[in-house]
């Protein structure tokens, strides 16, 4: 990102920071107010066809402790988004954590409490957390595929990179930021992306040149996709015009993965026009697989059951095919993994499952 383009966030966070003095100045409490980030406020946002914050809010107030202490923190932490600016400099997460421990006033408990706090200051500001110079501890998964695209170096310089040719076994490693600033998408020789739940099966179907043979871009999402994979994906999608397939074990938590690709993830739904994309298909392991393939299965637990039945009403979940799947799993007791389909071979995956599934979404052909 370009500084002018950090020069725009650090007048949004000073405006932000203007607001609460000059409520202060003319003798008021200043409040935040901000939408409700639960799964009871989330509504399907028609332009965008994804789900976000619907119109349930929360106020924090200084009128109460916790909510002066809310204030505090975040103040700190724009303080420290702003020296980061100032320096060029980036953090991650976790040291965001740790910075606070030098703060006189306003530590965080816990780095679930700053991870929250970061989230909630963009929803606050309509800015993101690449905005803000801050980044997970690691970056995004791997993809390999016939995909050229040029990244900015650490000298500021665009290095062109063909995630075929021109990467290892691994793939190229997606960075943390894979916005247009940092990541050019260039060209694509390929006719579908298909993002890949585990690390395993990813090099399964690498091993197996699943990418070449069947002209596809392969995307490890690492289980649950970091926002830079989602964001990575949506680009793939809209900029490249690839489909978007996801391939991910047969359970309730790999269902939500799909689900956060697809549609957003509740933590992420102020910003699921940048991460979501709608169209994309559901190929994993369904209940209706276990039982057509004789798979082996795991018997679900009972947070897997209460998961299963909190799908039911969660408004991602909602069309005939997953209440059906999500109802039979339930019946069945059973869960099973990618790997499951290794019992009729290293190459059915490639040779069988993946082309039957394939087609049965897309009509296509090998």
């Amino acid at each position: 990102m370009a500084q002018s383009e950090f020069e725009a966030t650090r007048e949004r966070l000073l405006k932000f920071v203007k607001g609460i003095y000059d409520t202060l100045k003319q003798g008021e409490v200043p409040e935040i107010l901000m939408p409700s980030r639960n799964r009871d406020n989330i509504v399907l946002d028609q332009k965008f066809a994804v789900w976000r914050y619907g119109d349930l809010k929360v106020t924090r107030s200084a009128k109460y402790v916790d909510g002066a202490e809310y204030m505090l923190k975040s103040l700190y932490m724009i303080e420290f988004i702003l020296e980061m600016i100032r320096n060029a400099k980036t953090s991650t997460l976790r040291e965001m954590y740790y910075i606070s421990e030098g703060w006189k006033n306003g530590k965080f408990g816990t780095q679930d409490e700053s991870n929250i706090m970061a989230e909630d200051l963009e929803v606050m500001t309509a800015l993101l957390r690449e905005d803000f110079r801050l980044r997970p501890e690691e970056n995004g998964a791997s993809v390999i595929g016939n995909l050229t695209l040029e990244e900015r170096n650490r000298k500021g310089e665009f290095k062109k990179i063909n995630c075929k040719d021109d990467v290892g076994e691994a793939g190229y490693s997606i960075p943390y930021n894979v916005d247009n600033e940092k990541v050019r998408l260039k060209d694509v020789d390929a006719d579908f992306v298909l993002a890949i739940e585990t690390g395993g099966m990813f090099d399964r179907l690498v091993e197996n040149g699943f990418d070449e043979r069947f002209r596809s871009v392969l995307v490890h999402l690492k289980g649950q996709p970091a926002r830079s994979t989602r964001r990575l994906l949506k680009r793939l999608n809209e900029e490249m015009h690839l489909p978007i397939y996801v391939f991910t074990d047969g359970d309730p938590w790999s269902f939500r993965i799909f689900a956060s690709v697809a549609y957003g993830a509740i933590k992420t739904a102020h910003i699921s026009e940048h991460l979501a994309v709608p169209t994309s298909q559901f190929i994993g392991i369904t209940a209706t697989d276990i039982l057509n393939y004789d798979l082996p299965t795991d018997v679900l637990t009972d947070k897997d059951v209460q998961a299963l039945q909190a799908e039911l009403k969660d408004p991602r979940f909602t069309t005939d095919f997953w209440k059906s799947e999500i109802e039979t799993m339930l019946k069945m007791n059973k869960k099973a993994e990618q790997q499951a389909l290794a019992k009729y071979g290293l190459d059915f995956v490639t040779d069988k499952y993946l082309p039957d599934k394939l087609s049965g979404t897309n009509d296509m052909e090998e």
